[in-house]
């Protein structure tokens, strides 16, 4: 099956990068999509250049990750406001509602997203607080 308006197949799937692309190094992709959804791999307190950014501050740590997040849906074609299931990852569960501020600042769609909110024991690197993935509608 093809879609009409990329000529790809509905089940192809597509690479998403950004320049630079802060996963290149490691192996997998920033996100994948696949035809009208992009599935973003998680997205860390990071720069461009790979260094944590807001050691220790958990708005600043979360606020990275959502950028980062924006930028990989924004180059899939989509948005946050396109965010119809987020899964975020902590260290310290007690965050939720500093990141609840956050999530209606920042994912504005309408019904509001389907959301995981999960502590863990640790992350990739020692110093990032969140993570956070999503799975969204390419309009």
């Amino acid at each position: 099956m093809t879609s009409a308006a990329s000529g790809r197949s509905a089940t192809e799937r597509v690479r998403v990068t950004a320049d630079p692309d802060w996963y290149d190094g490691v192996g997998i992709s920033l996100g994948v999509r696949v035809g009208n959804l992009v599935f973003t791999s998680g997205q860390a307190p990071i720069d461009a250049t790979g260094a944590t950014v807001g050691t220790g501050d958990f708005e600043a740590q979360a606020r990275q990750a959502l950028a980062n997040l924006s930028t990989v849906l924004t180059n899939a074609g989509s948005g946050l406001a396109d965010v119809v299931k987020a899964t975020v990852y902590v260290t310290d569960i007690a965050q939720q509602d500093v990141f609840g501020k956050l999530r209606t600042e920042y994912f504005t769609g309408t019904p509001p997203l389907a959301e995981s909110f999960v502590e863990v024991s640790a992350l990739a690197k020692p110093e990032w607080m969140i993570e956070i993935e999503a799975i969204g509608l390419v309009r």
